[in-house]
């Protein structure tokens, strides 16, 4: 359970939509602030999945080989063969678009940035909140919950786990709000060149990220259920 929740949450910390989303927030008037909302309530999200899971358990983990368990693994099955899905289809839409475009793909982004800025500008705290909400990578999450089932909580370690998920996957946004706040002239150059960084590389990133997940999902999900 910790390696797997350890992987789901380093790829949710490092996934790019949120990241891109939080640049922009915080660089937006009052944006402190509006990254303060957007870290509880991504936080918020994680919590509650977690405390529904283990709701559902009563946090003890399922016998090996009962129904539940097994259902758990079928799910973390069926979501590991969706990201691997997902991946392929975003890397075949990213090649066409790259061939079908041509040198015009260019221009675009840059028509797209500045819409997606002066809308996030003008964003309130409630906008900021429901944008990490959806902007959450709810498959990754559902991943995550399928294996909190295998928690038990009457053991300390299984808490230090689930914290140290929720630390992890909130890592990045954490980072970046810190570093707004001790150090904002900086931040906001650093963030701006990572978020034009972002722009260009963050459709790769997704492909890549939500394969190598994937995979590991689906082969640890099939060896656990097979043996």
């Amino acid at each position: 359970m910790v390696l797997d929740l350890f992987l789901i949450g380093l790829v949710i910390t490092l996934y790019p939509l949120p990241i891109l989303a939080f640049v922009l927030v915080v660089s937006a008037p009052r944006g402190v602030w509006k990254g303060l909302v957007f870290i509880l309530a991504w936080l918020g999200c994680l919590v509650l999945v977690i405390a529904l899971v283990m709701l559902l358990t009563n946090g003890e983990p399922p016998p090996p080989r009962s129904p539940p368990s097994t259902a758990a693994l079928a799910i973390k099955l069926v979501l590991g063969v969706g990201l691997i899905v997902y991946s392929e289809r975003k890397r075949r839409r990213r090649k066409s678009a790259a061939v079908a475009d041509g040198g015009a793909a260019r221009v675009k982004p840059e028509a797209s940035k500045s819409s997606i800025t002066s809308r996030t500008d003008q964003a309130t705290f409630w906008s900021a909140a429901t944008l990490a909400v959806l902007l959450q990578p709810w498959g990754m999450v559902g991943l995550a919950a399928s294996t909190v089932v295998e928690a038990d909580l009457s053991h300390t370690e299984s808490y230090l786990a689930l914290m140290g998920f929720c630390l992890l996957a909130s890592a990045t946004l954490l980072a970046m709000e810190l570093y707004m706040v001790f150090s904002p002239e900086r931040a906001h150059q650093a963030l701006t060149n990572l978020r034009e960084w972002l722009d260009r590389h963050k459709e790769p990133a997704i492909v890549v990220s939500c394969l190598l997940l994937g995979l590991w999902i689906v082969g640890r999900s099939l060896y656990q259920l097979t043996s």
